[in-house]
């Protein structure tokens, strides 16, 4: 992409005024017009709280409408989006706050506390609270409904709300609605390998370039309805937003995932797609053995493969499962393996969607890591430079994941990121973890690993070399307030030494085996 980008959003609004952009559960909808009125109050709340062109304004926030909104709003008013992990400790989000060097930080009411909490530790204002209520309420007070005799001719989209920049760089208390495809629209920490956090910065033309190849993959339908489910804080989740608005389709948003809902919205409420990992697909399947309906045109399914057996229950109930490879420096897919190919190839990611390269750094075969090109690619870590110029050599993101092409071009996953642990659809990064455990003065050396979990896919476990007495119940008081709850090694056992090779790295592999993964 060369071209402007322009508000997807205000087009929307422009064109499809009366079509639902966002549904709940509970019946209530938001229509494009609706939404870009509140996402222009806010972008003028923004600007009136002083976010300049380029500033990071962060979002701690639960699925709801305000996380909508702040997506909308904050490039609006040349902001760009952080969106947090509502899941972190104080001090690890507070930590992400001073490296994006953050100017405002935007939450709602459920997270309100914590988030004064964090502005503290990170010296920033006062959070700003959004509330959905308010935000509709301060959005229709800026500009009457259409008059009877107007009513068959849509709103002009942000008429009686503000002034609309007609290009971008109009400078501080403007809106922007037009930016460059390079220009940075969200910033989403990854841990990567080494347990270091960094923020991907994902521009306009990656969000794009993903909505067109997913496009091109599922097509679309002007009466999709797509489940949100999955934290709109990960990219999984917020590519749900960007597309659906890129579309013209509908959102429908779940404050968090529950299979029996989820199956409602599927079976009753006309729900086309859905986007789960497969722990959440096993536990759709096991609330009952209803079918489901032949409108459910897609389950992207990612976090890691799917078995046969699940594959096997879902395509005989009448779901098209389509497994996908992803990261977030790749803004969400890279591969899909499509319905008509999920039995003949279990286990593979699929193929590379339009417009993405993938190829493996070793001979045709053979193992190797997954590099990946295309338009979808971060433009690099925030205030990293090293980092970046390791990932992202000759045009290609080397990935850390290791796989291999078949002879057919399928793309099989075998390990991710190293020995990165997927538990319930969250990543924890055992080097991450292993840094906290071994602050602990009675710790001489940890690994941790993921082992096979029924519920949750992987759980967290640990091994320990004590330097002095320690129960497993100590350090996990030890850890509880110090990392995520979904990071807390839910097993924690202690060994003489750690295996490890002649330079002295642990070996994961033989600890993970030991311990009967």
């Amino acid at each position: 992409m060369t071209v402007p980008v322009f508000d997807w959003l205000a087009q929307r609004a422009d064109v499809l005024p009366s079509h639902p952009a966002v549904a709940t559960p509970d019946g209530r909808t938001v229509s494009y017009r609706e939404l870009d009125a509140r996402a222009t109050a806010l972008a003028e709340e923004l600007l009136a709280a002083g976010v300049a062109p380029g500033d990071r304004v962060a979002l701690l926030a639960l699925n709801s409408l305000e996380f909508v909104v702040a997506v909308h709003a904050v490039p609006r008013a040349g902001g760009v989006l952080v969106p947090l992990n509502a899941r972190l400790t104080a001090e690890e989000a507070a930590w992400q706050l001073r490296d994006c060097a953050a100017q405002l930080l935007l939450c709602h009411p459920p997270t309100a506390e914590r988030a004064g909490e964090l502005a503290q530790l990170a010296a920033l204002p006062p959070p700003l609270l959004l509330d959905e209520a308010e935000l509709a309420s301060r959005a229709h007070g800026r500009h009457e409904e259409p008059s009877a005799d107007q009513a068959g001719s849509p709103l002009p989209p942000g008429e009686g709300l503000g002034v609309r920049a007609p290009a971008r760089g109009t400078g501080h208390g403007a809106l922007t609605f037009e930016h460059a495809p390079d220009d940075t629209l969200a910033v989403i920490y990854t841990s990567g390998t080494t347990g270091t956090p960094k923020g991907a910065q994902l521009t306009f033309g990656n969000f794009f370039a993903s909505a067109a190849a997913s496009a091109f993959n599922m097509g679309v339908d002007p009466g999709d309805r797509w489940v949100a489910c999955l934290p709109l804080f990960h990219v999984g989740g917020l590519s749900v937003v960007t597309r659906s608005v890129i579309y013209g389709t509908t959102i429908v948003l779940h404050q968090a995932f529950d299979e029996a809902a989820v199956n409602v919205e599927l079976r009753e409420r006309g729900a086309t797609l859905l986007s789960v990992v497969p722990t959440m697909l096993q536990r759709m399947l096991d609330t009952d053995d209803l079918p489901y309906p032949a409108g459910v045109r897609g389950v992207l399914v990612g976090g890691g493969p799917c078995t046969k057996e699940l594959l096997e229950r879902a395509l005989g109930r009448g779901l098209p499962v389509l497994q996908t490879y992803g990261l977030t420096e790749a803004t969400s897919q890279v591969t899909t393996l499509a319905p008509a190919d999920a039995l003949a190839h279990v286990g593979s990611a699929g193929k590379a969607l339009l417009g993405t390269r993938v190829r493996i750094d070793a001979p045709p075969g053979e193992a190797g890591e997954i590099l990946v090109a295309g338009p979808t690619v971060t433009s690099g870590y925030l205030g990293r430079p090293e980092a970046t110029a390791a990932a992202i050599r000759d045009g290609w993101l080397h990935t850390g994941d290791i796989g291999r092409l078949d002879e057919h071009g399928f793309l099989w996953v075998l390990d991710r990121r190293d020995d990165l642990i997927v538990s319930g659809g969250e990543n924890v990064y055992p080097a991450e973890v292993e840094g906290v455990i071994k602050q602990h003065p009675a710790v001489a050396d940890v690994a941790v690993v993921g082992l096979p979990d029924e519920r949750w896919g992987q759980l967290v476990a640990a091994v320990v070399v004590a330097r002095a007495p320690l129960s497993a119940t100590e350090l996990a008081q030890w850890c509880r307030p110090r990392m995520a709850g979904y990071k807390l090694p839910r097993r924690i056992t202690f060994a003489e030494s750690l295996p490890s090779t002649a330079s002295g790295k642990v070996q994961r592999g033989r600890v993970r085996a030991a311990l009967g993964g």
